[in-house]
Formats: structure tokens, C-alpha cells, sequence
């Protein structure tokens, strides 16, 4: 279908009271290319700007049930891109002015000649464009600013990545711990309404809450037996030391530093570092703990050979609630095993680089 110029030419809304002056403006602006449409006050105006896509608007300032700065008030909350062109007598002038900070593009003063009221259309549509065109500058830049900022991120976390598997090295009982809690750990929040930002840094925290362990000693790490009472200290030393380590790196991720720091933090205040209770642990560090525990109890260690079940694990976190656990994440955690999300990740390496960028 061929649209006529009408249709495609830029719109003009023409609001006073006075319907010659209405007239005279609608010929003018018409003769210049503009589509129009006319009011005769703020109210039916703001009712043709609902139904109309409007470039421009002239409007005088006094009228009757809404004058002109009521409907540039709102013409300048509502359709910002619009420029408004107030008109006024010469004795309302200060008023017009005010109208300038307000929002207004520029203002006629009445009686007006014609070539007049073409200067000041140009002049508002020419401060439309330059505020449109800047806008799009802005949004140009903050978009290449979010590719970069998303591409420190990927080399960041490739770094974190790096980190990790320096301590499945020092630990092949623990290959893919990191990478199988992170999942878990994102299975259990988003059962507990966690989701954005919170979830993502969820995850981040899951993937590297165990670095500390890289301070470690192998022989404590892998031995087949019970730990002495003074390995079991050293070993439990590895939430404070990835604490360290990562602080410098995590300082604008929070939710992570709080896993890595306080995932051994048990809800009757009898964990590891800081003997925090209950809702005082973070509720992230509290579903990881969940999360690294499930994971701990259904693969091979150099304890125990053979891993448990979904079930059995699931059954011994329940049996721990309200002591080692937060029962609200119990719950959460028997949620997910009977809807079937709560489901064994392969035991496969090459699945971190997945994981840590959240895909």
C-alpha cells in the first residue's frame, strides 16, 4: 500500500483556545510539511498525544481546565522526544521563560509574524535532534561499555577458572566438586526464589568456594583415613585462606565472598571460621553448604569409594536440619529432588568452562 505524504509527514499539534489562531498556525505548518491535528485545551491535547505520534507541539499557555505548563508537564514526563513550543503574550513572557527550564524547546510571544514562527519550529526541532542524536551516543557507549566490561568479566572468571583446576590437580578426588556444586547450588536457589544478579554470583560463589583448599597440604588432602584432629584444623583453614586469595578479585561480588568464606558455617554456630547462627550465616552460604555437602556424600572420596544415592544424600541432609543446615534450605533442597531437578551432574571436567559463564 502507497502511504500518502499525510501519513508520513511529521504531526503538529496546535493547542488554543483561540480557533482563528489555531487556523492561522494549522495552514502555516501544513504549507511546511507537517500533518496536524488541533485542541483547544491541555485535556484534549494530552488526548490526541495518547492517540497520535506527535513531533511537535505549539501550545499557548493560557486556557481554560488545563493551561500550557500543566500539559508541558506532562508532555515532558510522558513523551519525553516530543518538542513543545509555548505561545504567549508579550505580559506572560516571564512565564514562558520558566517554561524553558521546565522542558520547553522555545516559546512565541503573540501578535508573531510567520517567518517568526518558522525560526523557532526549526530551532525546537533542531534541539529535538540534538537531544535524540546524544541520547543515542549515550546508549551507544554504554552498550560498548557493556561488551567490555562483559569481556573483563570472561577473562576474569577464566582466571577463577584456572584456579580451580590448579586444585583438582593437587586433588583428583575432587575433579568437577566445584564445577557439580555450582549446579547445585543454582538448582537449590532458584527453588527458593533466587534469581539475576544473586543467582549468578550463587553460582560464581559454588564454583570457587573451595580455592582455599590450594593452600592445603596434598598428603591431608588425599589421605584414605580419618584426619587427626590437627589435619582436620589445617584442612578447615581453607575457608579463610580463599577468602584471602579472592578478596582482591571478588570485592564487587559479595555474595560470592560470602560462600567462599563461610560455606562451613554450620546453622547451630558450631562451624568454621566464624561460629555464625542461623540467619546471621548468608543465605547463599547457606544453600552452598547444602550443595557441597550433596555433592560430598554422592561421589568417590579417598574415604569412601562408592557415593551414595540421590536419596540417601537427601535423607542425611534432612537428617542434619535446623543443626549443620538451614532447614528452609532443606526443604528447598527436598523440593528440588521431587520435582527432579535436583539430578547427578556428569562427572565431566571439560563441563566447568559451561558452568562459571552461566550458560
Amino acid at each position: 500500500m502507497i502511504m500518502s505524504a499525510e501519513s508520513t509527514a511529521p504531526c503538529c499539534l496546535i493547542v488554543d483556545d483561540e480557533p482563528r489562531l489555531r487556523q492561522v498556525l494549522m495552514h502555516l505548518m501544513r504549507s511546511d510539511g507537517f500533518s496536524c491535528v488541533e485542541a483547544s485545551n491541555g485535556e484534549e491535547a494530552l488526548a490526541l498525544l495518547e492517540r497520535h505520534p506527535v513531533t511537535l507541539v505549539m501550545s499557548d499557555l493560557r486556557m481554560p481546565k488545563m493551561d500550557g505548563l500543566e500539559l508541558l508537564r506532562h508532555t515532558r514526563a510522558r513523551w519525553p522526544d516530543v518538542a513543545v513550543v509555548m505561545i504567549t503574550a508579550v505580559a506572560d513572557v516571564e512565564v514562558a521563560v520558566s517554561c524553558l527550564a521546565i522542558g520547553a524547546m522555545d516559546y512565541l510571544t503573540k501578535p508573531f509574524h510567520l517567518e517568526e514562527v518558522r525560526a523557532r519550529v526549526d530551532q525546537a526541532l533542531e534541539k529535538r535532534r540534538l537531544v535524540i542524536e546524544n541520547r543515542g551516543y549515550q546508549e551507544s557507549l554504554q552498550a560498548k561499555v557493556a561488551v567490555q566490561a562483559r569481556r573483563l568479566e570472561e577473562l576474569f572468571l577464566a582466571s577463577i577458572q584456572s584456579l580451580a583446576e590448579a586444585l583438582e590437580v593437587k586433588d583428583p578426588y575432587t575433579r568437577g566438586h566445584s564445577v557439580r556444586v555450582s549446579q547445585y547450588s543454582a538448582v537449590i536457589a532458584r527453588e527458593m526464589g533466587v534469581e539475576g544478579e544473586m543467582l549468578r554470583q550463587v553460582e560464581l560463589g559454588g564454583h570457587v568456594h573451595d580455592i582455599g583448599k590450594i593452600g592445603v597440604r596434598e598428603d591431608v588432602l588425599n589421605k584414605p583415613g580419618k584426619l587427626t584432629d590437627a589435619e582436620y584444623e589445617h584442612i578447615m583453614t581453607h575457608p579463610v585462606v580463599g577468602w584471602r586469595i579472592l578478596a582482591p578479585l571478588l570485592g564487587e561480588t559479595p555474595v560470592a565472598l560470602n560462600i567462599v568464606r563461610s560455606h562451613h558455617e554450620r546453622f547451630d554456630g558450631r562451624g568454621v571460621p566464624d561460629r555464625l547462627t542461623g540467619s546471621d550465616i548468608p543465605l547463599e552460604a547457606r544453600i552452598v553448604a547444602a550443595a557441597d555437602s550433596f555433592d560430598a556424600m554422592t561421589s568417590d572420596r579417598p574415604y569412601r569409594p562408592d557415593g551414595m544415592s540421590v536419596l540417601d544424600a537427601v535423607q542425611e541432609i534432612m537428617r542434619c536440619s535446623g543443626t549443620q543446615f538451614d532447614p528452609d534450605v532443606v526443604a528447598a533442597v527436598v523440593r528440588s529432588m521431587e520435582a527432579g531437578r535436583l539430578e547427578l551432574v556428569p562427572r565431566n571436567p571439560r563441563f566447568v568452562s559451561q558452568v562459571v559463564a552461566g550458560r
